[in-house]
């Protein structure tokens, strides 16, 4: 009985020094400099919730812009900067000229465009409709975006991209301008999981998305179930719903098995949020993980008759000597997580806390998994690398 009652006593302060620890850890933990140029044009809010899964990592692993400073998720980007009031202010390489981009490419260590989609007008302004399409105060990719990026492939540096780098609203010029430096093609298709297509009790179906379709298919709309939108850029939209069209509702990544075990990868993992096709070149890029669907024969046939596949790059990139360049078919740095787990070393041993793997579409649960270990995994590499150079 003595024993219980001291282990009663003891067991709530184990609680309380086990996270002072770890916190006390991280603060010891060396900083490490690395100048990352983070691009994101659609940080609607100050929490930045586009890149925030990168600024995590930068912070977690104790990765700072100088030899002090840490990043900082509101302010250390390049893009769109909300202010008060329905003002805001434009910070994106598009001020640079000629001098100033060869600078930055000169201090910085790597590029990341974690989104490029923009900030609309009825977002912005009028905080309602915003699923509806509208006017686009700032986005797309931009001539000075392909100049600071060839330039970092020119000085061998990292380049890191993601959906939606190129897709809408990015003007065609500089869509082929990144293909071309980069060994892929976008196929015009990007895609999501919906967890309820009734459009009746899912308000976050996209307006827009529900009547481009409708506009094809006589002012109709079948679907209740849960499924997976693709839309194309002639704003085509092709819906495969649970039971009909697929045997499994969410798309999942399946990687490689050299590869899953070097950056410690689940062999397969689901994801529910955005996702883009795109065609790699084998020659120059190597793809280490893919997108699967599960599909019916009715699916199948659905997706044959406007050339989707059901299988397509989810990570690609090219580590050599000469550049290095990753892209992830997927809005992978936009996840819900709390940054204040950032501030605890070995926070990842308790990322069960922290998932949910009943919840199918789980975003914290993809961040825990598969994006904080891959990007972690690379950054630290390419740290590595770059200290050798020195």
């Amino acid at each position: 009985m003595k024993w219980n009652r001291r282990y009663a006593y003891f067991f709530p302060w184990v609680l309380l020094l086990i996270p002072l620890l770890m916190w006390v850890l991280w603060l010891l933990t060396p900083k490490k400099r690395l100048v990352v140029a983070i691009v994101d044009k659609t940080a609607l809010t100050t929490e930045g919730q586009e890149h925030i899964s990168l600024t995590w990592i930068l912070n977690h692993y104790r990765f700072t812009k100088n030899a002090r400073q840490r990043y900082d998720v509101g302010r250390d980007y390049f893009g769109f900067f909300p202010k008060e009031n329905e003002k805001f202010r434009l910070k994106g390489l598009e001020r640079f000229d000629e001098p100033l981009l060869n600078k930055l490419s000169t201090d910085a260590d790597l590029v990341y465009y974690t989104d490029t989609y923009g900030i609309f007008s009825n977002e912005w302004y009028r905080k309602k409709n915003i699923t509806e399409r509208s006017g686009t105060i700032y986005g797309g990719l931009s001539a000075q975006d392909i100049a600071f990026m060839e330039k970092m492939k020119q000085k061998r540096k990292l380049v890191m991209a993601e959906f939606n780098t190129i897709g809408s609203p990015s003007a065609m010029t500089e869509r082929y301008h990144f293909e071309q430096l980069f060994g892929l093609k976008w196929t015009g298709w990007i895609g999501k999981y919906f967890s309820l297509l009734d459009t009746a009790a899912n308000k976050d179906i996209p307006r827009w998305l529900i009547h481009g379709y409708m506009s094809r298919h006589n002012n109709s709309w079948p679907f209740t179930k849960e499924g997976i939108v693709f839309v194309g850029e002639d704003n085509t939209i092709v819906v495969l719903e649970a039971g009909k069209d697929l045997e499994a509702a969410v798309p999942y990544i399946v990687t490689e098995s050299a590869f899953r075990d070097y950056y410690d990868l689940p062999e397969r993992v689901n994801y529910s949020y955005w996702f883009d096709i795109v065609v790699p070149d084998t020659a120059i890029n190597r793809v280490q993980a893919r997108f699967s669907i599960d599909l019916t024969a009715t699916g199948q046939k659905e997706l044959a008759r406007y050339g989707i596949p059901a299988t397509f790059p989810a990570v690609q990139a090219h580590v050599g000597k000469d550049y290095q360049f990753w892209y992830f078919s997927g809005d992978f740095c936009d996840n819900p997580i709390s940054f204040n787990t950032s501030y605890f070393k070995g926070i990842e041993l308790f990322r069960f806390l922290f998932m949910n793997r009943l919840d199918k579409t789980q975003r914290k649960s993809f961040f825990w998994s598969f994006y904080r270990p891959l990007v972690s995994t690379i950054l630290k590499d390419y740290y590595a690398g770059k200290s050798k150079r020195r």
